[in-house]
């Protein structure tokens, strides 16, 4: 009798691993939906394209990713991330701007490159801060809360990271409203797409089950706007 019962559990054990591998994309094609949906959601009216119709607030955060394609030619994404945060200065929507990048290697620094990058658009770099610890979205936005005493702010990068910048940003209490850089062609951000669907999957993983905090949540550094 014993026997019976291992045999009927084994086979209903190889069934159900069966039925759940079968499954399977289904189960993830569903999840990717559902955060996409969400993460989409938190940027209703909240997302601008023209730099006179957003409202004014004293700071704006700008996502860094390298300057240069992997071919040696230059990032696209970057480059109108730039242009739209010089875009906000010159319209007097902002009076100080965070560059949040990565500087986790000695020679890469998207910060400073973003600092660079607007003086010569005109920008003055005493409104600039750095912020070399923006190791990802999350940590952007929550080091501009925390480290920096910015609450009340302008995201800028491309829409699909601000929808996700915001929704992060609503979860920690931060009032934000985001400008949307120029995006690329389908073509030339097909990676960075297929890689988003992913990016939100992980951003609710963050948000509602992890509780992922920033790699580097401190000191303070409170901006005296």
């Amino acid at each position: 009798m014993k026997r019976k019962k291992s045999i009927g559990h084994f086979l209903f054990s190889s069934y159900m691993k069966r039925w759940f591998l079968l499954y399977l994309p289904v189960y993830i094609i569903i999840t990717i939906f559902i955060c996409d949906h969400l993460v989409s959601s938190a940027g209703k009216g909240l997302l601008y394209t023209d730099a006179t119709k957003i409202p004014a607030k004293k700071t704006a955060l700008v996502f860094g990713t390298s300057p240069w394609s992997r071919g040696g030619n230059t990032n696209l994404f970057y480059q109108y991330r730039m242009e739209a945060v010089a875009a906000l200065w010159n319209a007097g929507k902002i009076e100080h701007i965070i560059v949040s990048g990565d500087n986790s290697k000695e020679y890469y620094d998207e910060s400073t490159a973003m600092k660079k990058s607007l003086m010569e658009m005109g920008v003055p770099d005493s409104v600039i801060t750095l912020d070399y610890a923006g190791f990802r979205t999350l940590d952007s936005v929550v080091r501009c809360k925390w480290v920096f005493g910015q609450n009340d702010i302008i995201i800028v990068s491309q829409e699909f990271q601000n929808e996700r910048a915001l929704f992060i940003a609503k979860h920690f209490g931060i009032n934000a409203v985001a400008f949307n850089a120029k995006d690329v062609t389908t073509g030339y951000g097909i990676r960075t797409s297929i890689r988003e669907y992913f990016a939100r999957v992980k951003a609710v993983l963050d948000v509602y089950v992890l509780n992922t905090q920033p790699h580097f949540p401190g000191p303070k550094e409170y901006l005296k706007i």
